[in-house]
């Protein structure tokens, strides 16, 4: 069905959250969003269908946060782009529109924080994008080289991103920790001044290593 690509601006009032919607966002998140429409008054239009139910109201399809930012925000009107879709086709949207996103390629998004961290420091940059501290400054060590054994081998970054229950990130972020004590020798007679991201790297590697030496004998290609 094609849709309608007009922008309405339709009031605050009128617009009713789903509430089969199963979207989340951090408090820290949220305020970086509210920050972000604060500063600069911009936001991608919001989403909507006729309210199936209620009389001259509006159902969010996508952009449940970005209303209530503006609510924040104390605005009494949102950008809507008005979908004509049914109850079915609604429910595979909130179960697909948030996440058919695609991704960041590592080396990209490194430059590019590093090009803004020509102009911002780590602190205002967190504030302002969905990046934490942490990750900014380990995306500016990723500009730090990576000695690999085999000499004219280069050393490709690779991100790994997988989820783990509370339970299970105390686990490895402990084996992780005792790794990279373990390690810490080893790694500076390679690297000069090894960044926290590159010795947990490490780390995780050796520790799969030993996984597969064990299990079956062989070692990787990396000296770890």
């Amino acid at each position: 069905m094609e849709q309608t690509k007009k922008i309405e601006s339709i009031g605050i009032d009128r617009l009713v959250a789903h509430p089969a919607n199963p979207n989340r966002m951090s408090g820290a998140a949220f305020k970086k969003l509210v920050g972000h429409i604060e500063r600069t008054g911009n936001y991608e239009p919001v989403i909507a269908r006729p309210h199936p139910k209620r009389a001259d109201c509006f159902e969010i399809i996508n952009g449940h946060h970005r209303v209530e930012a503006l609510k924040r925000l104390g605005c009494e009107r949102c950008d809507c782009v008005v979908w004509q879709v049914d109850d079915t086709e609604t429910l595979m949207l909130l179960a697909t529109l948030n996440r058919l996103s695609g991704h960041d390629v590592l080396e990209k998004k490194a430059e590019l924080i590093k090009a803004l961290s020509d102009r911002f420091c780590t602190k205002d940059l967190a504030k302002n994008l969905p990046d934490t501290k942490r990750v900014i400054e380990r995306l500016k060590d990723l500009h730090k080289p990576l000695v690999p054994r085999a000499t004219g081998h280069k050393a490709f970054l690779n991100p790994l991103v997988f989820f783990l229950t509370d339970e299970q990130k105390r686990i490895v972020d402990d084996a992780l920790s005792k790794a990279t004590e373990f390690d810490m020798g080893g790694t500076s007679k390679r690297v000069a001044h090894p960044t926290a991201a590159q010795r947990r790297a490490k780390a995780i590697v050796r520790m799969a290593e030993t996984f597969l030496r064990i299990n079956t004998g062989k070692r990787s290609d990396y000296d770890v």
